[in-house]
């Protein structure tokens, strides 16, 4: 596979996703959620994990901690997809006692088991992106930071602060992802020592 282009692809990726969480966030400083930015964000989280993994691929060196944490982060926002999906393509366009009822039990536990998971992965690649500093500093601590604090106040309502937090998160992956198409951002190559290079 042409990993230049995964990583190319991954960027696009990125800043489709930040959109999908900044221009909602805009919107919804004003207007509170609509049917428009729940749709645009409930599909716009798909694009996460080809992002993520363009990320991965422009770290300068990977050990144990960076592909741990890219796994867990990986996980976590798969789960938590499944659960932004639900929350804004499903639960929004219900009555408040049925999203109450279907949000009761088993499905609750798996709710806030993926917001959790989600937390800590995104967390712990963020502090990688910080570490690397092979990305913009300012940039890798808003992901670290602004993401898992979507996941924490998802249950809330929107307020003017979560509105701000999206924008924030938004701007982060979009910078971030801005930041993969410079030169620098050739895919690494591990060679046969298992020492980590680039590639020529």
């Amino acid at each position: 596979m042409n990993l230049l282009w995964l990583i190319r692809f991954g960027a696009a990726c990125g800043v489709v996703l930040g959109l999908s969480l900044g221009v909602p966030g805009i919107v919804e400083a004003f207007t509170g959620e609509t049917t428009v930015t729940s749709f645009i964000v409930g599909l716009g989280v798909a694009f996460g994990l080809p992002a993520l993994t363009a990320l991965y691929l422009r770290l300068p060196a990977t050990g144990r901690l960076e592909r741990f944490a890219y796994a867990a982060n990986v996980i976590g926002l798969g789960l938590f997809a499944g659960v932004a999906f639900s929350l804004n393509l499903v639960l929004f366009f219900l009555e408040p006692a049925v999203a109450e009822a279907v949000l009761a039990g088993p499905t609750r536990y798996a709710t806030l088991f993926s917001a959790a998971f989600f937390v800590l992965g995104t967390a712990g690649f963020g502090a990688c992106l910080i570490r690397s500093r092979a990305f913009p500093t300012i940039a890798g601590w808003a992901y670290t930071v602004a993401l898992p604090l979507l996941a924490v106040l998802a249950p809330l309502p929107d307020t003017p602060l979560i509105s701000a937090i999206h924008v924030i998160a938004g701007a982060s992956v979009i910078w971030l992802a801005a930041s993969l198409w410079s030169p620098r951002s050739e895919p690494r190559s591990e060679r046969p020592t298992g020492r980590l290079a680039s590639q020529p």
